[in-house]
């Protein structure tokens, strides 16, 4: 009998009902829920085993996203603002985990700043996923601290704040893979998740999500509305796994191709813009230069795929830290002689 091969399933043998998590209880037509759509579209794609991610998150609308993607990983629901420190302690402790932590701009950008930015320099293994909808969806739509300067609220009160770029910021620390995206842009959204998925390190993406119900009106710079009129797409994105024949069509010296540590390949197609994603200066300049237009730039900023990630630089050893036997954690007592005597 000649076996068939069934298109509905991945490489591992999963359908694309193994990726989905439970219903929403977000607002219909929140950003949030086509960020969730699309990770459950890049980890089929990909072929990513759901019993080794680890989801992790906040507080806040955006926070509550990991219960509809993958119910079949594992998941941890922090509190405000420290989704990072969980995150370290799980990737840490178990690094065959692939992290996917999911924040809002409340979140990472005011209680939590502190936190984003020390996982950003430590290069934590992690696929950190900002909700950006410039409010505190939660709490009836207050200002977060990415709200744009001179953008209202539907009341009519206006930002009078300049506002902080996520984008800039992880740059600056130490993050090894900077994007910012649209919830509303499917094509470019999905790309940039599947090359996230195989960076080894901190691959941070800011997705401008609207809020349908608290910033999605006239005067918000974070509306449908405004980011489909005011978007510049820095590049096309593609993403070719690692084993996958190059089929992407592009002009000789049109293209950036960047290879991530899996073997994978990150294409990187010029559309308006001569730039070089693999420089800080370049990243920075260009998001100065964006702020400055009104612009929302989306794209690829910025990728370093040789940096050693966290885990590497603490040296540890492949297995889980809690499956070690007692031996191989527990130094010996001649060990502990020396120390002690040294100490004398």
């Amino acid at each position: 009998m000649s076996t068939q091969v069934n298109p509905k399933l991945n490489r591992i043998g999963l359908e694309p009902a193994d990726y989905k998590g439970g219903k929403t209880t977000l607002c219909a037509g929140c950003g949030h829920n086509a960020i969730s759509e699309r990770i459950i579209d890049a980890c089929f794609e990909l072929g990513v085993h759901p019993q080794r991610v680890v989801k992790l998150s906040g507080i806040g609308c955006s926070s509550k996203s990991p219960a509809y993607f993958l119910n079949r990983a594992f998941g941890f629901n922090s509190v405000h603002g420290r989704m990072p420190s969980v995150a370290t302690g799980a990737l840490v402790a178990n690094q065959t985990l692939l992290g996917i932590g999911v924040s809002g701009d409340g979140d990472t950008v005011s209680i939590g700043i502190g936190q984003f930015i020390h996982t950003m320099r430590r290069n934590l293994p992690l696929v950190y996923i900002i909700e950006d909808n410039g409010v505190y969806g939660l709490t009836k739509g207050q200002f977060s601290a990415t709200a744009d300067l001179g953008s209202t609220l539907k009341t009519g009160v206006s930002n009078d704040l300049p506002p902080l770029d996520t984008c800039a910021l992880a740059i600056l620390c130490g993050a090894t893979f900077v994007a910012r995206s649209f919830s509303g842009d499917k094509r470019q959204l999905l790309a940039v998740l599947k090359a996230a998925l195989a960076h080894r390190g901190t691959a941070m993406i800011d997705v401008i999500s609207p809020c349908v119900t608290f910033n999605d009106h006239e005067g918000s710079t974070k509306s449908y509305k405004y980011v489909k009129e005011h978007e510049d797409a820095l590049q096309e994105v593609d993403f070719v796994p690692a084993g996958e024949e190059i089929t992407v069509e592009y002009e000789p010296g049109a293209a950036v191709e960047v290879v991530l540590h899996d073997g994978s390949r990150l294409l990187l197609r010029k559309l308006g813009h001569d730039f070089d994603p693999t420089s800080k200066a370049a990243a920075l300049d260009l998001l100065t230069r964006s702020h400055e237009k009104g612009e929302v730039l989306t794209g690829v900023f910025y990728v370093d795929a040789a940096k050693p990630d966290f885990n590497t630089l603490l040296n540890l050893v492949d297995e889980p830290l809690a499956t070690l036997p007692e031996a191989r954690v527990r130094p010996p007592q001649a060990v502990l002689d020396q120390i002690m005597a040294g100490l004398r």
